[in-house]
């Protein structure tokens, strides 16, 4: 398979924001499945603060967070190790080829992974592997077709149609959330119980955080970078998307809806 790009890569600016994500809201569909003692793979965890919560859930239970990025998996140790979370660990590794025997984890984990993969159908097959028997794959994943917001920026419109231009550059499928049933199907579950939930920014503290992450994120991190290589944008243009990002922040009924599906998928 052909060497994979993350589309958002790891700059300060991307890897900040997901930092601030928790299990309650990003895996609110999961957690009542959670029980102290389960073993817990997080594939993709990034800086880690969905897996602490998920080790604070399930202690004394194993929980592994495994990413591609050695470099955003400093940061996760130390966060777990900030909570104290010693049943919490975290690895480098490649969600096609896990490096764990058949049937290791009660539940196996992505959030917001699968929409950057080549192969979606390959990860949830390998996935399903290292489950339990009658364990759990579970996945989540946001729409870019189905973002909407308001006031309608002309900005965010040229910045929709950039990352889904990289997105799909790299092989990739932006609007994974619609398509996870299918490809749960193709790789073989059986048992399926879909979902979809939403993220909303519409008060000044959360429209403030989202267009700061975007402003930034449009010139300095993989989504600029990817953008002018390509001929998608030049500086300029990047420039007046950051400013548009700004300028929605500022509109008092500014409002930004991101859907997501998920699945809870039966190994």
């Amino acid at each position: 398979m052909a060497s994979e790009t993350y589309s958002h890569g790891h700059h300060r600016s991307v890897v900040d924001v997901h930092a601030l994500r928790t299990a309650r809201d990003c895996a609110a569909y999961l957690l009542p499945e959670l029980q102290p003692g389960v073993s817990i793979l997080d594939v993709g965890c990034g800086p880690g603060s969905i897996t602490a919560d998920f080790a604070a859930l399930a202690a004394p239970g194993p929980v592994v967070g495994l990413d591609s990025s050695e470099d955003v998996l400093v940061s996760a140790r130390a966060r777990a190790a900030g909570r104290g979370l010693a049943n919490a660990s975290f690895v480098a590794g490649n969600v096609y080829d896990l490096d764990f025997p058949d049937e290791t984890f009660d539940v196996v984990h992505a959030h917001q992974v699968l929409q950057h993969l080549m192969d979606p159908v390959a990860a949830l097959r390998e996935m399903r592997r290292v489950a339990k028997p009658g364990g759990l794959v579970a996945v989540r994943d946001a729409d870019f077709a189905g973002m909407i917001w308001h006031p309608p920026t002309p900005e965010l419109a040229q910045w929709m149609r950039i990352y889904r231009e990289i997105a799909r550059g790299n092989s990739a499928e932006p609007d994974a959330g619609r398509h996870l049933l299918a490809w749960a199907l193709e790789a073989g579950f059986t048992e399926i119980t879909p979902s979809s939930s939403n993220w909303l920014y519409a008060t000044p503290e959360e429209r403030r955080r989202h267009a700061e992450s975007w402003s930034e994120r449009v010139l300095h991190s993989a989504f600029a970078e990817q953008a002018r290589e390509r001929g998608l944008a030049d500086r300029h243009q990047l420039e007046q998307v950051a400013a548009g990002w700004r300028e929605w922040a500022d509109a008092p009924d500014g409002w930004f809806l991101i859907p997501c599906g998920e699945l809870l998928l039966r190994a």
